[in-house]
């Protein structure tokens, strides 16, 4: 049986025509899936043609099980099976469409296709007679009266990356026309190959870049919410000084307090007056990472490195090269990604999911918490390696019910800033309301200040404001507990009776709103307190949203557990 290109003589003028338009048709396509079938769907539609297949180089990924593993030197890199198209003669028919069949993957080298790709060009007659591979095919060719073959490496600038294959039911006398003609498509498949992944990276560079202006506003958005520090207690002017003293330099910084204090605050002000000030602050809230997802979140991930990786992503820690990287409730991060996040701040060096490649990254870390972490060392939960690695210079802030100077400050500050974001006039605070904001303990310290003053301005109804504070814990609860789950007023709980109380009554409201936390009707009004606090002790105490859900309701759970 002999074999030979396939053969466009001039019998086949009106052919050439329908080339040309296939031609200028794939140089408008900026997809490359799109483009594939576009070309095999042209190209089955000639009379001769019994099969059109094209192969894409790329990484191995089959080697358990591709029968031609045993062909393929490196294990890196192969021919994967992309498109596929052509009509069957046999009985059964061959589908030809299914890309997992023989030739899904082919080791570069092997086979005639993948001699084309190694020698980066067609192969002549002699060679395909000679190939093993297609010797032991003879049979199939027969049997679909396969008369001649032709492929052609996909090159751009030089660079494989890919191999078509034609396979003919017509004999070639000469070859001089279906030779160029195959060429021609090869070398306009790989240029619009090309083309399509430059397209497909602009617009990943441009929704990446869309995604950051987002995250940058919301950032801003957040870092005003505060202000600027405020207050002139003898705490606050020690931590201003302690944040003129490290900023000059790269050593990472803790920063320890309870929440609401301002954490993120300082963590800026650092970064703001650091020689880092011109590259980006990139803030990773570690408690509101999905648990699977804290690898990608910080070092990023290859397209089908994982279920659901659908894109190249690059992780926080390349976002925030030669800048600052604040990792905010640093004592929620997993015991396994610590090692890991020791590794890069001791080497600088780090690998995204599913890449070989290490890259190099030149970051300040800073990080916060409200949590004790000598504690959770001592519990095993947090490395204390990384400890010494982040704890170089701590700073610890103050609770607002002990810097009690500051309220006056913060109140006007806010009360400016509140009152000018909604067009309104600047209300008066009087000596008993500020006296009263004075002898409040603020549990949730300055954040908690500013909505009080938020929500005071929007329910005053003249120029006078009054404060309503929320409840106390064990009154908080009080309006959906039975009778019979407390104890009698005289007697006194333990800190552990307490928490079992707190979880049993979050319980029974989530029980009453069906798991809902945000908005009207929702768990968080119904214990009167705001929902990131909920959210807060719902994890604190490893309540399951899921458990009260509504079977039949359709839900996102990935907004709840990013709350928490």
């Amino acid at each position: 049986m002999y074999f030979h290109f396939m053969k466009l003589d001039s019998t086949y003028q009106p052919e050439y025509e329908s080339l040309k338009e296939l031609l200028m048709e794939m140089a408008l396509e900026r997809s490359t899936d799109v483009l594939l079938n576009l070309i095999i769907n042209r190209m089955v539609q000639r009379p001769h043609v019994a099969l059109i297949r094209i192969w894409l180089k790329n990484k191995a990924d089959l080697c358990n099980k591709c029968p031609m593993a045993v062909y393929c030197k490196t294990k890196k890199e192969c021919l994967h099976l992309v498109a596929g198209m052509g009509e069957s003669i046999t009985d059964p028919p061959n589908n030809w469409s299914d890309l997992t069949a023989h030739g899904q993957r082919i080791p570069i080298g092997h086979t005639c296709i993948g001699k084309v790709a190694g020698k980066k060009r067609p192969l002549t007659p002699e060679e395909v007679k000679k190939d093993k591979d297609w010797q032991q095919r003879d049979t199939w060719a027969r049997g679909e009266n396969i008369l001649g073959f032709g492929a052609q490496p996909l090159l751009f600038k030089d660079e494989l990356l890919g191999v078509i294959g034609i396979y003919s039911r017509i004999t070639a006398n000469r070859t001089e026309e279906g030779n160029f003609w195959l060429t021609m498509i090869a070398s306009h498949t790989a240029s619009a190959i090309a083309n399509s992944r430059a397209f497909h990276e602009i617009d990943h560079l441009k929704s990446q870049l869309e995604l950051e202006n987002e995250y940058l506003k919301e950032e801003i958005n957040s870092a005003r919410s505060f202000g600027d520090i405020i207050g002139k207690s003898p705490s606050l002017m020690n931590i201003l000084n302690q944040i003129e003293l490290v900023a000059p330099t790269d050593a990472s910084v803790l920063i320890l307090g309870e929440s609401g204090t301002g954490k993120e605050l300082v963590a800026r002000e650092i970064h703001k007056r650091s020689l880092r000030k011109n590259n980006p602050m990139i803030k990773v809230n570690c408690a509101t990472i999905p648990g699977e997802l804290y690898e990608s979140e910080f070092f990023g991930h290859l397209k089908g490195a994982f279920t659901g990786a659908v894109n190249n992503r690059a992780g926080r820690f390349q976002a925030a090269d030669r800048g600052t990287l604040f990792l905010d409730e640093v004592g929620e991060l997993p015991v396994l990604l610590q090692g890991k996040l020791l590794r890069v701040l001791q080497e600088g060096t780090y690998e995204r999911i599913g890449e070989d490649v290490t890259r190099q990254v030149n970051v300040r870390i800073i990080a916060a918490t409200n949590k004790d972490i000598k504690k959770e060392i001592l519990d095993r939960n947090f490395r204390q390696d990384l400890y010494y690695r982040l704890n170089v210079f701590p700073i610890e802030i103050e609770p607002l019910r002990h810097r009690k100077e500051d309220i006056r400050l913060l109140a006007y500050h806010f009360l400016e800033v509140i009152s000018c974001d909604m067009n309104r006039d600047i209300p008066e605070i009087s000596n008993a309301a500020m006296n009263s904001l004075i002898a409040y303990d603020w549990p949730g310290n300055v954040r908690e200040l500013r909505n009080v003053i938020e929500r005071s301005i929007i329910t005053s109804k003249n120029q006078t404001l009054r404060f309503n504070f929320p409840k106390s814990d064990h009154l908080l609860f009080s309006n959906i507990t039975d009778e019979s789950d407390v104890k009698s007023e005289q007697n006194v709980l333990t800190d552990m009776e307490m928490e079992a109380f707190q979880k049993k009554n979050i319980i029974k409201a989530l029980q009453k709103t069906h798991g809902k936390i945000y908005g009207r009707s929702g768990a968080a009004e119904l214990l009167e307190c705001a929902p990131t606090t909920l959210c807060s002790r719902i994890k604190k105490h490893d309540i399951s949203i899921r458990d009260f859900k509504p079977r039949s309701q359709t839900f996102s759970s990935r907004k709840i557990e990013s709350s928490l």
